[in-house]
């Protein structure tokens, strides 16, 4: 596997960085205390082609490989996690379109994603459902020539201002997704507040009563909406917020080495404390492991290798457990101060705890892994063979 960035993927880190640098960190903390995402800045990201990253240039897009988008969200969620969840929920759907949708909705909603003219949400998670996705309880009927759909969705990222949602519903007990507007009638959007972190991704929860909507906006095929559409989408998913993660601690390691090179106790600087040290050390090692794991798994779908799904899970699991990890060291060696809305690494530790939830949570992604510890590993083979 290559480590080295092309000259191409070097310049486009840069430029990613000094946006985030002028655009997003003066400002992340107070669109934290708002729970508010500003137009404008949405605006700029697509005028970047942050939003639509990784859909062609031909397109509007900004035509990214998987390490130059995993480059992306790095530097986004370096600088607010809430933003970088818009660009991971816009590509979730741009995505799920490439590979699963039909000719006339790709050539419809793809160039309008690509630019930003719409914004798009991915609407599965249900306010009974979360983790066992398989039993949502929305549902589509067929009623002469168009869908029906009932039912409630909860947790939409950007579910307040999104244009377009990928929802997810049953139909005749068949797993299937379809494309809804939001000025669909019967969509009834309600601001959720209040939220323990990622506070600026405006989520919403949705209420479908009887919307009707064309033939047309199905996705795939029926019963194909958790295997093929949720899945592939979720995928690059997490994916994304596996390098949002790596983001976090490599903001929380810059606080933590500027403020103890600026912070004294017992007239020494912090950073000469050897237990300080302790911590700064282990932040260094494992932000860099979190990013070598997410590099894997970037290198592996560049070269279309079908285990990176599961490096993918691997890669997000190891990053955002850490993540927390390594905030909750930047709070601690911050004090009184890191726990103040003065200084960001509070943030950063309300943001990391819901990296473990979302995409699959830290116990989901256990169960997944294991699983296939033991199938590539073939340990129950193993122990039988010596047995005998």
């Amino acid at each position: 596997m290559n480590l080295t960035l092309t000259e191409q993927q070097k310049g486009e880190q840069a430029s990613f960085r000094t946006f985030v640098e002028t655009e997003i960190i003066p400002y992340a903390n107070q669109y934290d205390r708002d729970e508010y995402t500003p137009p404008n800045l949405i605006k700029k990201l697509a005028q970047n082609k942050y939003l639509g990253a990784m859909l062609p240039t031909e397109i509007g897009g900004g035509g990214m490989d998987a390490i130059s988008y995993g480059l992306l969200n790095e530097e986004i969620g370096r600088g607010c996690s809430s933003l970088r969840s818009l660009i991971t929920v816009h590509n979730m759907v741009a995505h799920a379109l490439v590979k699963w949708g039909s000719k006339m909705q790709q050539e419809y909603w793809l160039p309008q994603l690509a630019v930003g003219e719409v914004t798009a949400a991915f609407a599965l998670s249900e306010p009974n459902v979360g983790s066992d996705a398989k039993s949502i309880e929305t549902t589509a009927t067929l009623v002469g020539d168009a869908y029906i759909l009932n039912g409630n969705k909860k947790w939409i990222t950007y579910g307040q201002i999104a244009d377009i949602f990928l929802v997810f519903a049953l139909f005749q007990n068949k797993p299937s997704a379809f494309l809804l507007e939001k000025n669909t009638p019967g969509l009834t959007i309600k601001p959720i507040s209040g939220m323990l972190g990622v506070k600026a991704s405006m989520l919403a929860q949705m209420h479908l009563d009887n919307c009707c909507i064309p033939q047309k906006n199905l996705v795939c095929r029926h019963g194909f909406g958790f295997s093929h559409v949720a899945s592939s989408a979720l995928d690059w998913g997490r994916y994304s917020v596996a390098w949002g993660c790596v983001g976090i601690t490599q903001a929380c390691l810059e606080a933590c080495l500027q403020y103890t090179s600026q912070r004294k106790q017992f007239d020494v600087y912090l950073k000469d404390h050897q237990l300080i040290r302790q911590l700064i050390t282990q932040t260094i090692v494992n932000v860099k492991a979190a990013r070598l794991l997410c590099y894997r798994a970037g290198y592996l779908k560049v070269t279309s290798d079908p285990i990176s799904i599961m490096e993918t899970a691997i890669a997000k699991y190891f990053a955002s457990t850490i993540a927390t990890k390594v905030a909750n060291d930047a709070v601690q060696i911050h004090g009184a101060n890191g726990c103040s809305c003065d200084y960001s690494v509070q943030r950063y530790l309300r943001d990391a705890k819901i990296m473990e939830i979302i995409e699959g949570s830290t116990q989901i992604q256990e169960l997944t892994i294991a699983e296939y510890g033991y199938q590539e590993y073939k340990i129950p083979e193993a122990i039988s063979f010596l047995n005998n």
